[in-house]
């Protein structure tokens, strides 16, 4: 008796080996599908991270930078000052004319606070920009800046103002600026050494700032539009004008 042996047909010509070649495959191709997805995901959302970083940054070092030249140009108003002071004090006569040109000489710190109540106001701003030490000096920095404006620029027209210090010419050559300089210097080089270390922390360098402040300027002006007529303005200059036909015929 002859008894045959039947393959079954799942077996058939290496057909189990094939469906489980295709198989593996078919998870192969999903798990790089998946990998794919959210691999790129992930990689346009730190893309996006560093560019909100690198934005939130520059916002914060073009504040810097701009609250320094104001600050620069206040500093500046001491030596004026002082020069003079200097010509009264070697020419007593010229006091009635020059008396005046020190009241227009104060210091003035000029800027907003915008950018620091962005950045000191949110949590996920700070978390952005993620270092802490940045944090930490661009906070120093912005004290600086306000104490800036209460221990010099305010604390000097209070002076002047209360106590009548350019009433008379003893007064007037009494009056200390260099206490002024003094304390205006220190704080100037305390914002400056923050500001060079806010950049070195971020790898920032001047030309970048510098190409940024162009940019903010740019969108500034594009704001403002193109026509820079102002009616107000114009009515301005006509009144003035008007005034100096009619000094003219007073002479």
């Amino acid at each position: 008796m002859n008894i045959k042996l039947h393959t079954p047909k799942s077996l058939k010509a290496g057909s189990g080996m094939g469906s489980m070649k295709q198989f593996l495959l078919s998870i192969v191709a999903t798990t790089i599908s998946i990998a794919l997805t959210f691999g790129t995901a992930a990689f346009l959302e730190h893309k996006k991270k560093q560019s909100e970083k690198r934005e939130i940054v520059m916002m914060v070092m073009y504040d810097m930078y701009n609250s320094m030249r104001s600050i620069e140009k206040a500093d500046s108003t001491f030596y004026q000052a002082m020069v003079v002071q200097q010509q009264i004090a070697e020419d007593t006569t010229r006091f009635e004319d020059l008396r005046f040109q020190l009241i227009h000489l104060m210091p003035k710190a000029e800027y907003t606070e915008t950018t620091e109540q962005i950045f000191s106001s949110s949590i996920e701003t700070i978390n952005t920009v993620g270092n802490v030490l940045f944090t930490e000096n661009v906070a120093t920095f912005y004290q600086n800046r306000q104490l800036y404006k209460t221990q010099v620029c305010d604390s000097l027209f209070n002076e002047i103002t209360k106590q009548s210090s350019f009433s008379t010419l003893k007064s007037t050559l009494d009056f200390q600026y260099l206490t002024y300089a003094l304390i205006s210097n220190k704080i100037l080089k305390d914002m400056h050494h923050q500001y060079a270390q806010c950049k070195q922390m971020m790898d920032i360098t001047d030309e970048e700032i510098e190409a940024y402040r162009k940019e903010r300027d740019q969108m500034d002006e594009g704001t403002l539009g193109s026509d820079d007529t102002d009616p107000i303005m114009n009515k301005i200059m006509q009144l003035q004008e008007k005034i100096e036909t009619a000094k003219a015929k007073l002479k």
